[in-house]
């Protein structure tokens, strides 16, 4: 079975509990089957996805704050290996990298041949995918892989995927999962969904098995069947993430006023504030737009073409003959903002949005995307930080 595929129908594992410290044997019985591990890593001053070998490479005992233009690290309280949120790297880096080498061609006298490069895909165990990036990873899956133009480069990456996704048990103040309807609680589309249950009576993991790999893989460690109390822990975690989300979004109007308002004064608020950095489009996991660029050697005998990411933010996105479509902030926000809520669910029937809330997060001038998505066609004055609370 693909690692990206849904449960079948009716399937149903029991969940199963075990001890945090036989975490390390799920490592180890990933390893044996010849992943690499990838999950969460502090590095220059930020939780981001990186290799993984032991428990001793997770932020045990660390959080992350999160504020509109401010990202920073915390002590904890306790020892939670998964005490965080969200991070600024998702797994779109390893799935569809910034940049990558599709092919290269050589030049022997009048002849040329060229060689595509194939896709650097080994066999990865994603580790702590919130569910915000399980429904991102839903979309990305459906832009690359569900149309009549297939990505292989993509598939054979993702084909090769293990998801374990780790449920959150907090939210922070650029959350809005359930304004989006993603989270906090993964639903689908994991190998392995596990939520850390911590107080000062135990350090558990509930674990679901979502896919025949996910209870195989379950299966090399030491566990017992999950109580009700058991059921009833894991359930109130997601609650309490839920009651804490830092932002909110009416999304059932949202898509028409967008389409409806182009010309609404609140594109030019937002673009005397917008620096066009597109901070918000790396960091986000789905937006997916690059560019294509060709290089030669100085002798002219090899040539190679890379793809990279780029962002409706930038000049160039937009330029044909004779100049920029979007030469101005305002037109390249309002592209991104009403292609992210409404052409998005035109062009593949669901938002592009998951409310991570990374795009509050990592906005130099802190830009609340909730708030300007409320505002347009709402007639009002610029709104206040939509904090989720009435």
């Amino acid at each position: 079975m693909a690692a990206h595929a849904a449960p079948p129908a009716g399937r149903h594992e029991g969940a199963s509990v075990f001890e945090a410290c036989a975490l390390q044997a799920l490592f180890d019985a990933l390893g044996a089957r010849g992943y690499r591990v990838v999950g969460p890593t502090i590095r220059e001053g930020a939780i981001v996805y990186g290799d993984v070998t032991r428990l001793a490479d997770l932020p045990v005992g660390w959080t992350d704050v999160h504020e509109p233009g401010r990202y920073r690290l915390a002590r904890r309280t306790d020892d939670a290996y998964f005490g965080y949120v969200v991070g600024p790297t998702s797994l779109k880096r390893f799935l569809f990298p910034p940049e990558e080498r599709i092919w290269e061609a050589h030049r022997d006298g009048k002849t040329f041949s060229i060689r595509e490069l194939p896709a650097d895909a080994p066999k990865t165990a994603f580790l702590g995918v919130r569910a915000c990036e399980l429904a991102a990873l839903g979309i990305t899956d459906r832009v690359f892989t569900g149309g009549a133009v297939r990505d292989e480069r993509y598939a054979a990456r993702r084909d090769a995927a293990v998801i374990v996704a780790v449920n959150c048990a907090e939210a922070r103040g650029t959350c809005f999962c359930v304004s989006m309807g993603t989270g906090p609680k993964a639903r689908a589309g994991y190998d392995v969904a596990l939520t850390e249950l911590l107080d000062t009576n135990r350090h558990d993991f509930l674990a679901e098995a979502g896919s025949e790999a996910g209870a195989e893989l379950l299966a090399a460690l030491e566990r017992r069947p999950a109580t009700q109390a058991d059921l009833a822990a894991a359930s109130e975690a997601s609650s309490r993430a839920a009651a804490q989300m830092g932002r909110r979004l009416d999304t059932s109007t949202v898509k028409e006023r967008l389409q409806a308002n182009p010309n609404d004064p609140r594109w030019d608020d937002v673009a005397a504030r917008c620096l066009s950095c597109g901070n918000c489009t790396m960091v986000c996991p789905t937006c997916f737009c690059s560019t294509i660029e060709d290089a030669t050697d100085l002798r002219d005998t090899v040539a190679e073409r890379t793809r990279k990411w780029d962002s409706c933010f930038t000049m160039d996105f937009s330029y044909l003959h004779g100049g920029s479509v979007r030469d101005e902030t305002r037109t390249r926000y309002r592209q991104w903002l009403t292609h992210k809520f409404a052409t998005w669910v035109d062009q593949f029937g669901t938002s592009g949005c998951v409310g991570c809330g990374r795009c509050i997060t990592w906005c130099p001038v802190g830009i609340d995307v909730t708030v300007e998505a409320a505002a347009v066609g709402a007639g009002g004055q610029r709104n206040e930080v939509n904090d989720g609370h009435d």
